[in-house]
């Protein structure tokens, strides 16, 4: 499949959100990447019950929603009935993923597990078959406009490779300082779907950055 482009609401600009959300509507962006933080998983709050419903009120794309909230079984049914189509949940953040995996499947949405930068990827080997998306944060979470840290690049490789060998059919997401700079060394290292926010957001031409981040990916693919 060709790789996405996940276009992250948390760099809109609220005060103009139908007109943001209609933008990436129009452009070649393939999901709306929506974070919800609690303040206690990460040290930010961000959006909550309203604000989504807005979104999907209007969002005629997927909503690729990511939990960095703690005990998220809480909260599975709530982001179903608003209109998740992803839902990725911390893997630091329950004791029963297996659990929450499996719940979040069985209501119909894909299920995705999320890892911040200083957890290994091997913490996935039981539930690395069981997932649809495996996020892995560049940044640590909370904040937007962060530095890419760099070795997620391997962190990355050695995910790609745990899939090659397992034959697991999951996606790699990767979500925190994604740019143009940075988006082919991603693609090339595994990378099936970048999370980018200030990088479009910030642009003075936002379809035409999506348009970029997408083109690089044609030519990693072809490279």
């Amino acid at each position: 499949m060709p790789h996405l482009v996940a276009a992250s609401l948390l760099a809109a600009d609220f005060g103009n959100l139908q007109g943001e959300i209609e933008m990436v509507n129009a452009s070649q962006a393939d999901w709306f990447h929506v974070d919800i933080m609690d303040g206690n998983f990460v040290p930010n709050f961000s959006i909550g019950t309203p604000v989504i419903q807005a979104i999907r009120k209007h969002a005629r794309k997927p909503l690729d929603v990511h939990l960095m909230v703690i005990k998220p079984e809480r909260y599975i049914h709530h982001f179903h009935d608003l209109g998740a189509d992803i839902l990725t949940v911390h893997t630091e953040a329950t004791v029963h993923l297996n659990r929450v995996v499996n719940q979040i499947r069985e209501l119909g949405m894909k299920a995705g597990v999320s890892l911040n930068p200083h957890t290994p990827v091997n913490t996935l080997e039981s539930i690395i078959t069981e997932v649809d998306l495996v996020l892995i944060m560049s940044v640590n979470p909370g904040f937007g406009g962060q530095k890419f840290i760099p070795s997620s690049l391997d962190k990355i490789r050695r995910l790609n490779q745990m899939r090659k060998s397992t034959g697991a059919g999951f996606l790699i997401e990767v979500d925190g300082g994604v740019d143009e700079q940075n988006a082919c060394p991603l693609i090339e290292a595994g990378v099936d779907i970048l999370v980018a926010g200030n990088t479009i957001f910030s642009s003075p031409v936002p379809t035409q950055t999506i348009i970029n981040l997408k083109n690089c990916m044609s030519r990693a693919q072809q490279a």
